[in-house]
């Protein structure tokens, strides 16, 4: 994946979160696999306020596992940092979907960390499966193009 395809229309869905001591490593800096957590906190609040929760899908028998991941580093955050999770659903088809996100320091709008991840559509045995149908026509419009 060519991380010049990871950009983020300006309707991306913005939230915040603020660094937990416990998020960095001992050089005082977010362990880069916090990122990650980062990530989902941006997308369940997309999902959430665009389309349904996961607790929803859940209760549906659905889940959305992380399939595929890539993040980018460009600078560190620290202990206290506000961010701002920028994420955007850019692609769906009948049993995944990808999300692309960047996340920003607040307090100087920098870029620190973009990338995607790749979801699959599973049922509780593990199993591929299509969307249920009312999701996928809520998620269909909010999909934004690359």
């Amino acid at each position: 994946m060519k991380e010049g395809r990871i950009e983020l229309p300006g309707t991306a869905h913005q939230c915040q979160c603020r660094v937990l001591y416990g998020d960095t490593d001992s050089g005082g800096v977010v362990y880069y696999a916090n990122y990650l957590r980062y990530c989902e906190h941006g997308r369940t609040e997309l999902m959430r306020e665009r389309c349904c929760t996961y607790r929803d899908l859940e209760s549906q028998g659905f889940i959305l596992p992380v399939v595929e991941s890539y993040l980018r580093y460009k600078a560190p955050a620290a202990y206290d940092d506000l961010l701002t999770i920028r994420s955007a659903l850019v692609e769906l088809k009948s049993v995944s979907c990808r999300f692309n996100y960047s996340i920003f320091r607040e307090s100087e709008q920098k870029l620190l960390v973009k990338g995607f991840t790749v979801h699959a559509v599973v049922d509780r045995s593990g199993r591929l499966v299509k969307f249920p149908e009312g999701v996928y026509e809520r998620l269909q419009k909010i999909v934004v193009a690359e």
